[in-house]
């Protein structure tokens, strides 16, 4: 059984505990090291997610001959510097997304990965979940026949704090579209047929003036597929869900429709024949243990991740254009 791959957390956030979380079922697999500005924190996050060591310095993380890989979990702005030192330190990276702040960072960042001849798998975990896995399948099978339209929706209401790092653009490289909307806008663009990037327009409404969270919290996006459907996507964090969280996308084809839940709990297929329920999966309903496994898988054999740089570059190419279009 070959050993663990040895990865030390750069940041100890929300979204470090959301992967050290995942990670429990791969500890056969994965040996978790934690670093934060605070070692109080970082020892604690050791502490409570059965890790193996700790750091009171990203630095000390990097240079550490016995971490094979570092997970980048801190604000985006960070990014760049943080790989880039980790690759010439020969580490491998995965690096939280939105990964960079723009297309010549990413360039930047191939051309360093390239010479440490190191892997780099950009951490958008919603490739790997089930209810998108399902989703390519059953278009790939033409379950619905050719796709005409793509509908997504992702709505909550989920306002920001006054504290919160997300509230400075600078830190978090943009708005709430940028920081989180990339996960659906890469969603939509990963199905099967690509979006064409000059089709894609960006409808942005004028944010809120009142409460702590003034940041633009919303964003529409239409688009067309080189396959000539069309597409839209609806997102938001101040505008109230149905039932407090269900939100239901939709995949019109000429034989029939696929309407799901925007989390991924469940979908439902109507084509020829009787409708059928399906059930992605629960076990991993957010895809982090099948990135990580991909990422591990891509270490130990010499090749690229399903998502790789030149994949997120895609998406960053998609971003760019719904901001030229919105103003």
């Amino acid at each position: 059984m070959p050993q663990p791959l040895r990865i030390a957390f750069l940041g100890c956030g929300f979204i470090t505990n959301v992967h050290s979380r995942n990670l429990k079922a791969l500890r056969s697999e994965v040996a978790c090291s934690y670093a934060s500005r605070d070692p109080r924190k970082a020892a604690d996050y050791c502490r409570q997610h059965s890790g193996v060591g700790s750091f009171d310095d990203y630095g000390r993380a990097i240079a550490d001959p016995a971490i094979d890989a570092v997970v980048i979990a801190v604000p985006p702005r960070f990014h760049l510097e943080l790989t880039l030192a980790a690759l010439a330190a020969g580490k491998h990276v995965l690096v939280e997304k939105p990964a960079f702040l723009t297309m010549a960072d990413y360039e930047v960042v191939r051309e360093a990965r390239d010479r440490a001849g190191r892997v780099v798998l950009v951490g958008e975990n919603d490739h790997y979940k089930p209810l998108a896995v399902t989703l390519r399948r059953l278009l790939a099978e033409k379950r619905v026949g050719d796709l005409v339209f793509a509908h997504f929706t992702t709505i909550a209401k989920r306002l920001k704090t006054a504290g919160d790092w997300r509230n400075d653009e600078a830190m978090a490289g943009g708005d709430a579209f940028f920081e989180e909307g990339i996960h659906w806008l890469h969603i939509a663009g990963s199905l099967g047929p690509r979006i064409v990037p000059a089709s894609v327009r960006g409808y942005r409404p004028p944010p809120s003036s009142t409460g702590p969270d003034k940041r633009a919290k919303s964003m529409m996006v239409s688009f067309q597929y080189d396959n000539g459907a069309a597409g839209s996507l609806y997102y938001s964090r101040e505008v109230p869900s149905l039932f407090r969280g269900l939100r239901l996308s939709k995949l019109f084809g000429r034989d029939g429709i696929i309407t799901f839940e925007s989390n991924g709990a469940f979908l439902v297929a109507r084509g020829k024949g009787a409708p059928r329920l399906i059930f992605p999966g629960f076990k991993d309903i957010r895809g982090y243990q099948a990135m990580y496994r991909d990422f591990a898988a891509s270490v130990r054999e010499r090749r690229a991740p399903e998502m790789s740089l030149e994949r997120a570059m895609d998406d960053q190419e998609l971003m760019q254009q719904v901001y030229r279009t919105a103003g």
